[in-house]
């Protein structure tokens, strides 16, 4: 079906199949007959399957958790570091100790202030499973709380990414929870969600697969000064959000249309134009840039042999991708490399490997030299994930075409990405490759970067290996000036290359649609402070 016969489909459906029916309407309060008080009405890109925003790296999570927590620091719209939570903070002993100092009025959900305690425990479940935070747990001599508004941190040697990485805007997000939620074990979910942020998650509206739903905190005090990102005043204007779970890219179209939701945060591209002929939709550009990967599992033949990953590295026509998942729209997508485009730490080291012609005759024989004896290659695809499923759809033809014994794998969101945990052969349900993206702002710099973490089991998904790597990621944070720190993200870009960890798919903006009576939506993850209704 195209994308004009799927919109027509859409259209024809009636306002209750469209809207999801009793599910989406008659379960949610009344709020009132104002403007103002109508809930907005969200359409995600997946269902919001886990709700911890530390025991995830989903990115629908990590802007569900900005909703509901606060972090110490935030990032602005430069990806400049500013205090959030914290009022600031003083380094003494040649950086060795920090004291960071909360603002005053800090209060959670349930009513209790924030206090230093508080966020000691919740920094510590953050570090013990984030790779920024594994640093700091590397160089941390201790870390207490003198007084409810304190944080004290000494360190055995200099850590000036601290205020950066209590930052983190990606996956997984150092969200400070109430002491007795962040002593849950890091291994096992946080599912009480008592937060600080600008919106209470209401638990008991929760419909798995349907609609989640949050009410403004009347108890958040937001900075006086403007929001910016995940920095600044996070003023909550709609006091009521709903995110509804359409089941594709038609339906929540032709449902934006007919008024039924007000901001899809995904919409298909080859339905961009049938929603710009709308007189009551808008559609943007945002400056919050992805890159697509696809991720191999380095644990199990056939992407354990390096060899292998190469040679499909010359299969890799990054504009098929893009263009299944995006259409021609201008503007909307460009060449990926390892670092984001445009910012200090990116470079053309090696960029040749994904121009020229794709020769697969030639990867095939590649392939052939590298070792592969056509083992069975799984491939997860996402099917309820406009995005995901466009880029496996491609994945899978590349590697059928180069030889590979391919089997695609789809299910929904939610199962893939549990399934992705395994790191069992395929024949006991393991898993080969997937496809998944990294947002812009945690491909700045080596550090950040989970794509470009090799260190075994304890990498992302898909667990490589590389001592070379992990070498040159340590230079680079001991790098005494910008310069040396590029020619060490140089290095890394080459040896990259080598390594292969994953295949960069495209770097990309995101596209959104919103009701014309939406106003002031923010740069970044969708976030809904800030956002008023005309």
């Amino acid at each position: 079906m195209t994308g004009a016969s799927r919109a027509m489909a859409g259209f024809r459906l009636s306002r209750r199949s469209a809207f999801l029916g009793a599910a989406g309407l008659v379960a949610a309060p009344r709020l009132g007959h104002g403007q103002a008080a109508r809930p907005l009405r969200f359409v995600p890109q997946a269902d919001l399957a886990v709700l911890d925003p530390v025991f995830t790296t989903a990115t629908v999570t990590l802007s569900h958790g900005f909703m509901v927590f606060d972090t110490l620091y935030g990032l602005d719209e430069g990806y400049n570091v500013r205090p959030q939570m914290a009022e600031g903070h003083v380094v003494e002993r040649d950086g060795l100790e920090w004291t960071i100092t909360l603002r005053e009025g800090l209060r959670f959900h349930d009513g209790e202030p924030v206090r230093g305690r508080d966020c000691v425990a919740s920094i510590r479940r953050w570090a013990a499973r984030d790779m920024v935070g594994a640093e700091l747990l590397a160089v941390l001599e201790e870390m207490t709380a003198p007084t409810d508004r304190t944080i004290r941190i000494r360190l055995k040697r200099p850590f000036p990414l601290l205020p950066r990485a209590l930052a983190k805007v990606t996956a997984a997000m150092p969200a400070i929870m109430p002491e007795r939620i962040a002593a849950t074990p890091p291994g096992r979910q946080v599912t009480e969600m008592v937060g600080s942020g600008p919106y209470r998650f209401l638990a008991d509206e929760r419909m798995s697969g349907v609609r989640v739903a949050y009410a403004r905190f009347e108890g958040y005090v937001p900075r006086n000064e403007p929001s910016s990102r995940t920095a600044g005043g996070k003023v909550a204007h709609i006091p009521r959000v709903e995110w509804h779970i359409l089941p594709d890219p038609a339906t929540a179209a032709g449902a934006l249309v007919q008024g039924e939701v007000d901001w899809l945060e995904y919409p298909a591209a080859d339905l961009a134009p049938m929603l710009r002929r709308s007189r009551d939709v808008s559609l943007a550009i945002t400056d919050e840039r992805s890159i697509s990967v696809l991720r191999f599992n380095h644990l199990h033949p056939p992407f354990d042999n390096p060899g292998v990953r190469r040679a499909l590295l010359g299969a890799l026509d990054q504009s098929a991708y893009m263009t299944a998942a995006f259409g021609t729209e201008p503007g909307l997508w460009r060449e990926a490399g390892v670092f984001l485009s445009g910012t200090p730490m990116a470079s053309e080291v090696g960029m040749e490997k994904l121009r020229g012609p794709r020769d697969m005759d030639k990867v095939k024989r590649d392939l052939a030299a590298a070792g592969y004896k056509g083992e069975r290659t799984v491939l997860l695809q996402a099917n309820d994930f406009p995005l995901l499923k466009a880029l496996s759809e491609v994945a899978g033809d590349m590697m059928t075409r180069a030889g590979m014994n391919v089997d695609v794998i789809g299910a929904d969101w939610g199962t893939i990405s549990a399934r992705r945990n395994s790191k069992e052969p395929v024949e006991r349900g393991g898993w080969s490759a997937f496809t998944s993206g990294f947002s812009g702002a945690g491909m700045l710099d080596p550090v950040a970067h989970l794509g470009l973490r090799a260190h075994g089991e304890g990498a992302w998904f898909g667990w490589p290996n590389s001592p070379e790597l992990e070498a040159l990621r340590r230079d680079w944070m001991a790098a005494p000036n910008d310069a040396a720190a590029q020619a060490v993200a140089r290095k890394i870009q080459e040896r990259f290359w080598v390594d292969l960890p994953y295949l960069p798919l495209g770097e990309y903006s995101r596209m959104t649609a919103f009701r014309k009576d939406i106003r002031d939506i923010p740069a970044g993850l969708p976030s809904f402070w800030g956002v008023k209704r005309a």
